[in-house]
C-alpha cells in the first residue's frame, strides 16, 4: 500500500505583502516565517516537522538504513598529525562520537592521550571546533567553539603544560580563528559588535580585527583595523613570523581580496600593497621582507607572485600560470614550497624553491584529493591525507630529506572498498562545453536505465568538487545505486573561466550544466527519470531548487538542504550581502531581472506535479537562514498538484551543516536515503544485477 503523508498545516497566506521591484510587483505571502522569533514560526515548524516525521517514520526501510548507516560509521577516524612543541596533536574518533577530539603523542609510536574532547562541552553533542591553532613555541592552544551550528563562535585557550583553560575568552567572533603573533603572547582574532537582536538572523556589518594578549581582558585588546565607511567587508589579520610586517586582508565577498600592510613595530596607517577587489590574494608566507601570494591577477589558473615590502613595485610572479592545470594552493614547509596543482578535479603536489625552481614531484600513492599539504619551516616531514569517493582518507608520511612516503595510518572499515569503482566521465553541456563526472557503483553492475542514481552538484563560489568519502555513498552503492559528483561552472575546477562562466548573470548555465548531466545519465542509461534523486546543500540547495522548478519532469526525487531560495532578499540577512558579488542583488535593475529569472521560490507555478521533495535545514542556520526553506516548502506546498510529496525536516540546533553531531547526520541520512529509495520504487536490501 502507498504510504501517505498528513495533511499539510494550514500555512497562512499574506495576500497584502507585495513588493515592487523596479516595477515588477513580486508577491511574498510567506514573509512571516522570516521571524525565527515568532510564536506564529514556531508552531508552523513543530507542525510541519510531526507531519514529516509521521511519514519518514512509517517507511519501511528506515530502520535498517539506520542500522546500516550507523554500522558503516563505526570505524576509527584518525586525522593527519602536526607538530607542535613536543606533541604530535591529531584528531580522533573512535567510531560513534559525535565530535572528533583532539589527542596527543610524543612521537609516532608513543600513546596516545586525550588532550581536548569537545564532546564534554555539550550534553547532546552539538558544540564542535571550528578551529584549532597553537603558538608557535607550542605552549598555547586556543580553540574556536560553535553552539547549535552557528558560525558565531567563542574562543579559548588551553594552556598545553597543564591541560587547563586560561581566563581567556573571546566572544562574538565570525569567520576566523585565533592566528598567533610569533612571539606566542597573544593572538590576533576578526569579530563583530554584539548583536542587539535576532542573534541568528540579523545583519551583520563592521567587522574588525583586534590582538589579544593573554591574561588581558576582552574589552582590553586592541584595536588593530577597522573601516566604518565599508561595513560589508571581512578582514584578518596576522603578523609576519619574523614579527617586522602585519597585514590585513580585506574582501568585499567570497572572490576578490585587498592586501594592507604596516610594519609591526610602528603605530602608523596600513597602506594598500594588493589593492582592488576584481583579483584573489591568498598569502602563503612573508619570507625576507617579501610577501608570497597565489593570485588570479592576470592568470586565470592562478600563479604564485610575490612583492617587495621595502619597494613594493608591482608583483614578482615566481610560479607561472600553468595552461592547463589549476593552481589551488602554495604552502611552506622544510624549506621549500609545495605547489598542489588539480588537473581535472583531481590533485597533482609538486616541490619548489623559493626561486620558483621545481624541484621534485610528489607521488600520490592513489588518485583523488589532498586538503592539505605543508609543514612548519623547522620541519623535515609532511602529514597528509588522500581521500577518495570509495575508501575513508588514508594518512601517509611524507619524508622531506628522501622524497619518501609511507602510509601511516589506513582506516579499518565495515565493508570491501575492492567492490566498488570510480570513473570520470564527460559531457556536453547546452552550449557545447565539455563537463566533467566523477561516476560511482559497484563493480560489474549492469547499466540498464534500472538503478538508482543520487546526483550530487555545488556550482558556485569557486569551490571544487573533488574526491571525498561519505558512507552514506557506500550504502547507496550496495543497493545498485549510481553516486555522481558533476564538476559545474562556478567552481574553479578549471580556473576563474570557470568560475566566471556560471555566476552572476551567468548562473543559469550552472543549471543548465546539472539538467545536462541528468539527461546525460539517463541516456547513457545509468539510471532513468523514475530512479533519479538529486542533492545539494547552500548553494547546492539553490541548485537543487532551480532545477526542480525548471524541469520538474526530469527528476524523481530532490533533496535541496539549507538552500538559497529567495534570491531576492537573500542579501538581507547576516552575512548575505556577502555573497552579491556571486550572485547580484535585487536592488539593481539589471541583476534583480536575472535573480527573478531563476530564484526557486519565485518560480513555482500552481497546477504542477514537482518530484517528491524533501527539504532540510537547522533552526540555528545563521550563514542561509532557516527562512529560505521554510518559505521555499510552503510555496511548494501550496502549489502541488500530485500526491508526490512536500516535506520539510527542520533540526533542532542545527545550523548550515558544519559541527553537526555524528548522531544526527546519521538520523538526517536515514530519513533522506529511506525517502530516497521509497520514492524511486527502489527495495532497500535487495540486490541489484550485475552483468
Amino acid at each position: 500500500m502507498k504510504i501517505s503523508h498528513l495533511p499539510y498545516p494550514d500555512t497562512r497566506r499574506d495576500t497584502t505583502v507585495v513588493v515592487d521591484y523596479h516595477g515588477t510587483r513580486v508577491a511574498d505571502p510567506y514573509r512571516w516565517l522570516e521571524d525565527d522569533n515568532s510564536a506564529e514560526t514556531a508552531a508552523w515548524v513543530e507542525a510541519e516537522n510531526a507531519v514529516t516525521r509521521d511519514y519518514l517514520d512509517r517507511l519501511p526501510a528506515r530502520q535498517a538504513i539506520y542500522d546500516r548507516l550507523t554500522a558503516l560509521y563505526d570505524y576509527p577516524k584518525e586525522g593527519a598529525p602536526e607538530r607542535h612543541g613536543d606533541y604530535y596533536y591529531y584528531f580522533l574518533n573512535d567510531g560513534l562520537q559525535n565530535q572528533s577530539a583532539l589527542w596527543r603523542k610524543r612521537s609516532l609510536t608513543a600513546q596516545g592521550e586525550l588532550f581536548l574532547d569537545p564532546n564534554t562541552l555539550s550534553a547532546d553533542g552539538t558544540t564542535a571546533l571550528v578551529d584549532v591553532s597553537f603558538s608557535d613555541d607550542g605552549r598555547w592552544c586556543a580553540y574556536a567553539a560553535a553552539e547549535a551550528g552557528s558560525d558565531w563562535v567563542r574562543i579559548h585557550v588551553v594552556d598545553t603544560a597543564t591541560g587547563q583553560l586560561t581566563q581567556d575568552v573571546i566572544e562574538w567572533v565570525k569567520f576566523s580563528g585565533a592566528t598567533w603573533a610569533p612571539d606566542s603572547e597573544g593572538f590576533y582574532y576578526s569579530a563583530y559588535d554584539a548583536p542587539k537582536a535576532n542573534v541568528y538572523s540579523s545583519k551583520n556589518e563592521c567587522q574588525k580585527v583586534y590582538y589579544h594578549r593573554l591574561g588581558t581582558a576582552q574589552a582590553d585588546d586592541i584595536l588593530i583595523y577597522g573601516d566604518p565607511e565599508h561595513p560589508l567587508r571581512y578582514f584578518s589579520g596576522w603578523e609576519s613570523d619574523d614579527g617586522r610586517w602585519l597585514f590585513v586582508l580585506a574582501s568585499e565577498g567570497t572572490s576578490g581580496s585587498e592586501v594592507l600592510f604596516r610594519p609591526a613595530d610602528k603605530e602608523e596607517p596600513f597602506r594598500t600593497l594588493l589593492a582592488g577587489f576584481a583579483n584573489d590574494y591568498a598569502p602563503v608566507e612573508c619570507r625576507d621582507d617579501k610577501l608570497y601570494v597565489v593570485t588570479n591577477d592576470s592568470a586565470a589558473n592562478y600563479r604564485l607572485a610575490r612583492i617587495d615590502l621595502l619597494e613594493p613595485r608591482g608583483l614578482e610572479t615566481v610560479i607561472a600560470e600553468h595552461p592547463d592545470d589549476l593552481l589551488e594552493a602554495v604552502a611552506p614547509g622544510g624549506g621549500y614550497l609545495w605547489v598542489k596543482y588539480l588537473r581535472n578535479a583531481q590533485n597533482k603536489i609538486y616541490k619548489y624553491d623559493y626561486e620558483g625552481n621545481r624541484q621534485a614531484d610528489v607521488p600520490l600513492p592513489a588518485i583523488g584529493s589532498v586538503p592539505s599539504f605543508g609543514c612548519k619551516d623547522r620541519e623535515q616531514e609532511i602529514f597528509f591525507s588522500l581521500n577518495t569517493f570509495t575508501a575513508p582518507p588514508t594518512v601517509y608520511r611524507y619524508d622531506i630529506p628522501t622524497g619518501r612516503t609511507t602510509c601511516y595510518h589506513t582506516p579499518q572499515v565495515a565493508y570491501d572498498a575492492a567492490q566498488y569503482t570510480t570513473e570520470q566521465l564527460f559531457f556536453e553541456s547546452s552550449d557545447g562545453e565539455h563537463v566533467p563526472m566523477f561516476v560511482s557503483h559497484r563493480r560489474g553492475l549492469r547499466l540498464d536505465g534500472s538503478n538508482p542514481c543520487y546526483l550530487y552538484g555545488y556550482g558556485g563560489f569557486q569551490i571544487n568538487i573533488t574526491p571525498a568519502f561519505k558512507p552514506e555513498h557506500i550504502l547507496f552503492m550496495e543497493q545498485g545505486g549510481v553516486v555522481v559528483n558533476v564538476n559545474l561552472r562556478g567552481g574553479s575546477e578549471y580556473g576563474e573561466r570557470w568560475h566566471k562562466a556560471g555566476m552572476l548573470d551567468r548562473k543559469q548555465q550552472v543549471f543548465d550544466d546539472f539538467i545536462a548531466a541528468a539527461e546525460f545519465l539517463i541516456t547513457e542509461k545509468y539510471t532513468s527519470r523514475e530512479k533519479l534523486a538529486i542533492a545539494g546543500g547552500s548553494n547546492g540547495g539553490l541548485l537543487v531548487g532551480a532545477c526542480e522548478v525548471q524541469r520538474p519532469d526530469l527528476f524523481a526525487v530532490c533533496l535541496p538542504a539549507v538552500g538559497v531560495m529567495d534570491m531576492l532578499r537573500y542579501h538581507l540577512f547576516t552575512i548575505g550581502w556577502g555573497w552579491a558579488t556571486e550572485y547580484g542583488t535585487s536592488d539593481d535593475a539589471a541583476q534583480f531581472r536575472t535573480l527573478y529569472a531563476y530564484s526557486p521560490l519565485h518560480n513555482i507555478r500552481e497546477g504542477v506535479c514537482y518530484p517528491a521533495t524533501l527539504v532540510t535545514t537547522g533552526d540555528h542556520d545563521d550563514r542561509v537562514v532557516p527562512a529560505h526553506s521554510f518559505k521555499f516548502a510552503a510555496t511548494l506546498q501550496y502549489a502541488q498538484a500530485c500526491d508526490a510529496p512536500v516535506l520539510i525536516r527542520i533540526e533542532r540546533n542545527a545550523g548550515h551543516g558544519a559541527g553537526k553531531p555524528l548522531s544526527k547526520r546519521i538520523a538526517e541520512s536515514a530519513d533522506s536515503y529511506a525517502f530516497l529509495f521509497y520514492n524511486t520504487g527502489t527495495t532497500y536490501g535487495q540486490s541489484a544485477p550485475e552483468n
